[in-house]
């Protein structure tokens, strides 16, 4: 009974209600606007909620994780430009179905499958993770610290071209979240003497800064573009066409939960694998794919907030995030005083199910908010960037200032925004730094640990890395991220990578 009760803690309170309700209609329309990304945004309101109560805080970043990660497939379908990288399959039957005048139709049925995708991750989460959790229970400090190396490194391989760069940008977060005093001994790292690096870089500093700031420097480079027009006609679909198209929604709803369940993946991966799913078994196509067919619409937009469900599993019982926003909302829990991981369940577990009676509360706002205001989005959607991006930079500011109401915190966030805007610019992605930032304590601790089981025997630490089920399993899945980047993999595997990346 205690479960039910947390679970609708956020439906018969009022406040916490209008909370979730406002975080889902701001994550649609943030996530909307190209460039600002639902990993900004949640970065963004983390710094605002930092003196709330929990239960506020964890409500509202639930709308607006659901929310965002909808809402970038309103720009894919009206602009074709993708608000988030889990779009970006989206625009490729969008785009089309909005220069036949369908798009109107297009946004209905992307509503409507985002949110079936919704509940089927939600479900999973329910049912996934108190079982996951106590699995989690067996974990070594050995089995944390290979997760840790293999939540980084599928960010690096998955987000971007180059493994290397991913590599680089993922050390270079663990070496930023690695400045301040040793959680062990309590000597300073890193602090070249100064007394205001004894307590760390701030993580939102670092979050808004990467995420935030970067992107508006990035997006000065595109200050004219022209706005694109489109006339919107109703939005909400026929029972007809949502009933055509429930099984292949829930087939790569499937997909996005397990693929947004594994450490480091996220909505993007799990959307072009729906869409590569969708183009190998869908034998007769409203259209041909990539000419405005719908199921190239239901499948990506299927799987991505089918993720969001499935991101939060290894979030919640691992304390490993699943995407860059489960690992942003990884500091909004340390912040609050929680520690997400296997004992999070058995010690808190209200927090989770509130965290699950909101997602589903948002879920059921999104689809209210998504098949609504589609006129006024368009207006939105044509802000100019010249009035839009200096607000961005202010509510930055005043964000990250608000957290300690100290200055310096600022100077790092512009500090990190300068330093991610030429990683951007020369091909490195910023997310693996965020994750290496988060892990990087964590990697420290579970590398000592483990060390200090087997008494400093070097030999004895690696050979448990394959004497162990559990270790040998990690190590092996190590070793098959760094083999899929080698020319040999390549050669094999190349003709079926280019078909998922179309």
């Amino acid at each position: 009974m205690e479960a039910v009760s947390y679970f609708f803690m956020a439906w018969l309170d009022p406040s916490l209600l209008f909370i979730v309700a406002a975080g889902t209609f701001a994550g649609i329309y943030i996530g909307a606007i190209p460039g600002l990304s639902v990993t900004m945004a949640t970065s963004i309101l983390i710094s605002f909620t930092f003196k709330w109560n929990v239960n506020d805080a964890l409500a509202l970043i639930a709308g607006v994780y659901l929310g965002g990660v909808y809402g970038g497939s309103r720009s894919a379908i009206l602009l074709n430009i993708p608000g988030g990288p889990s779009s970006i399959a989206t625009s490729l039957d969008g785009y089309p179905l909005a220069q036949r005048g369908e798009a109107g139709q297009a946004i209905g049925v992307t509503t409507v499958v985002s949110v079936i995708g919704g509940f089927v991750g939600i479900l999973a989460l329910a049912t996934g993770a108190p079982l996951i959790s106590s699995f989690a229970l067996m974990f070594a400090p050995r089995d944390y610290l290979l997760l840790a190396i293999l939540g980084i490194l599928l960010v690096g391989s998955l987000s971007g071209d180059s493994l290397a760069k991913g590599i680089f940008a993922g050390a270079l977060g663990v070496l930023i979240g690695m400045v301040g005093l040793d959680p062990m001994t309590a000597e300073g790292r890193f602090t070249f003497g100064t007394i205001m690096l004894m307590g760390g870089i701030p993580y939102v500093a670092a979050m808004i800064g990467f995420f935030g700031v970067a992107e508006v420097l990035y997006q000065l480079r595109y200050l004219d573009l022209p706005a694109v027009k489109q006339k919107i006609e109703r939005a909400i679909p026929s029972w007809s066409i949502v009933k055509k198209y429930l099984p292949l929604s829930l087939r790569t709803s499937i997909i996005g939960v397990i693929v947004g369940a594994l450490p480091g993946t996220g909505g993007d991966i799990a959307s072009l694998m729906a869409y590569d799913h969708a183009k190998r078994t869908v034998r007769n196509p409203s259209r041909p794919f990539g000419q405005g067919a719908y199921e190239g619409l239901v499948a990506p937009e299927s799987a991505n907030n089918a993720a969001v469900g499935g991101a939060y599993i290894p979030m919640l019982t691992l304390g490993i995030p699943g995407d860059a926003v489960t690992a942003v909302i990884i500091g909004a829990l340390f912040i609050h005083g929680l520690k997400p991981g296997p004992l999070l369940l058995s010690e808190t577990p209200h927090l989770f199910w509130f965290t699950v009676g909101s997602l589903t509360l948002a879920n059921i706002f999104l689809l209210i908010f998504g098949l609504s205001g589609v006129r006024v989005f368009s207006k939105v959607i044509e802000c100019p960037k010249g009035i839009l991006l200096p607000l961005i930079l202010v509510l930055s500011v005043v964000g990250t200032y608000a957290i300690q109401n100290n200055p310096v915190d600022v100077y790092w966030m512009l500090g990190f925004g300068i330093l991610g805007y030429f990683m951007k610019v020369y091909g490195f992605q910023v997310a693996p730094v965020i994750l290496g930032v988060i892990l990087g304590p964590l990697m420290d601790v579970s590398y000592r640990r483990a060390m200090i089981s087997v008494r400093d025997d070097v030999g004895m630490f690696f050979l448990e890395f394959f004497t162990n089920p559990l270790s040998l399993i990690l190590t092996l899945s190590l070793f098959m991220i760094l083999l899929a980047q080698t020319p040999i993999w390549v050669r094999i595997f190349g003709k079926r990578k280019e078909q998922v990346k179309i």
